[in-house]
């Protein structure tokens, strides 16, 4: 990794629709080896794909929350059962296991609080082994990338 190749990250990172051209003008290569070096970083697998920024309020989503969930059992089985059942919902777009003092963490989107509330308890209510749900609803985000 050299400061061209940071470059073209941090501008791909920024906007995955940006042209070519566009790309090696902003890091200051020619075309052809700022191709190069973007089909390299694919290659390597060090860039794994390209991702649309959806407006999610256009689509009716208007609640936010991260959402930590401890578990009762600290075992492999109860870990893995929670992310196979967690891995189905439409309203989970990410989750983390993390250390803490909690498991799990959620980025969850719904239409509103009703339909949250459904998930909370017809989703995460109906998983084995979960033991806490804590929500923290998102009020505005700063950054969000």
């Amino acid at each position: 990794m050299d400061r061209y190749n940071e470059q073209i990250l941090f501008e791909l990172s920024r906007d995955s629709n940006i042209s070519n051209i566009e790309l090696a003008e902003r890091i200051g290569l020619s075309p052809s080896a700022c191709l190069r070096r973007v089909q390299e970083l694919e290659r390597k697998k060090i860039i794994t794909g390209y991702k649309a920024h959806i407006d999610t309020e256009q689509l009716g989503i208007g609640f936010k929350a991260f959402v930590t969930v401890g578990l009762s059992e600290h075992t492999n089985a109860a870990q893995m059962k929670f992310e196979q059942a967690i891995t189905l919902s439409k309203e989970v777009l990410e989750c983390h296991n993390v250390t803490g003092a909690f498991e799990y963490i959620l980025r969850v989107e719904t239409v509103d609080l009703k339909s949250y509330k459904q998930f909370h308890t017809n989703v995460l209510g109906n998983i084995e082994k979960v033991a806490t749900i804590t929500t923290h609803v998102v009020m505005a985000s700063v950054k969000d990338s």
